[in-house]
């Protein structure tokens, strides 16, 4: 419907396809399938310019009230956004709730300046059905039959050290470098040593010599120059001090947003869930 009103509007495919940011040769092959599909003829070539047919000025004329009708229920729908109150809690990883779920909570403050939003930035995992937290951002799939769920992305993590490390300890070129630096831990050593070992990264605790439970912390010694540590992608592109060190992709896991069913009832708990999918899957 785009091509056809970006057509009609500017009377020639060039023009349309220039509005459009389109090729001329793919808004022609759009126009003639919308036309194949409908089985009408909607334009008529006069020069080099379209006019409408008598059945494209018709169709010029619905899809023109479908338009003003879907911004009736756009403007409703903010209308009723506007008006949602109460207390939502959201948890999340503390890196996650730092760095990634700002934007998303200053967009649900934007539709729904009434709501209160609680962010929980917590590693562990909060109890839904306990009511602990309303929504929950995870990185595993929930498996209790009364929740909601939705995976919103596949996402990747790196290493990545300050460029004031690299410059004064050298730039990694293979793994085999990695055991003449420093590693930056958050949680169990051992773990974490052993994980990479298993995924063909061989370090020894004794690289360990800093570290944080919290995600934060962690990040902040990395950005202080003390060493290589391991992040979510999305997260270090917020950081342009920071360098991704191998290509080397550490762990792939999954971004999954939960909540309990109140999510069919309730307004504001359906408005801050989308709206955290959508932010979220931009990444």
């Amino acid at each position: 419907m785009r091509a056809f009103l970006a057509t009609a509007n500017e009377g020639t495919l060039t023009a349309a396809a220039h509005s459009l940011g389109l090729t001329q040769p793919t808004l022609s092959r759009q126009i003639s399938a919308l036309e194949e599909e409908l089985g009408l003829m909607l334009f008529e070539r006069v020069g080099r310019g379209l006019v409408l047919t008598a059945a494209g000025r018709e169709m010029q004329h619905h899809v023109r009230e479908m338009g003003a009708a879907a911004d009736r229920v756009a403007l409703a729908a903010l209308g009723q956004a506007q008006s949602i109150e109460g207390d939502v809690r959201i948890t999340a990883s503390d890196i996650l709730s730092a760095v990634l779920l700002p934007p998303a909570v200053s967009r649900i403050k934007a539709l729904a300046p009434n709501l209160v939003i609680d962010v929980i930035a917590a590693n562990d995992v909060r109890d839904l059905m306990r009511r602990e937290a309303d929504i929950a951002v995870r990185h595993v799939r929930p498996e209790h039959p009364d929740l909601v769920v939705r995976l919103i992305c596949e996402a990747k993590a790196y290493f990545y050290a300050s460029k004031e490390y690299l410059a004064a300890r050298g730039h990694p070129q293979s793994l085999s470098d990695l055991d003449q630096h420093d590693f930056i831990s958050m949680g169990n050593v051992s773990r974490m040593v052993e994980y990479l070992r298993n995924i063909g990264i061989h370090l020894e605790v004794q690289q360990f010599q800093v570290g944080s439970e919290n995600g934060v912390v962690g990040w902040a010694l990395a950005q202080a120059g003390l060493g290589i540590i391991p992040m979510d992608e999305a997260v270090a592109r917020h950081s342009p001090n920071m360098v991704q060190v191998l290509p080397h992709t550490l762990i792939s896991f999954p971004i999954w947003l939960t909540t309990h069913r109140e999510i069919h009832t309730s307004p504001k708990m359906r408005l801050v869930f989308d709206v955290l999918a959508e932010v979220l899957a931009q990444r």
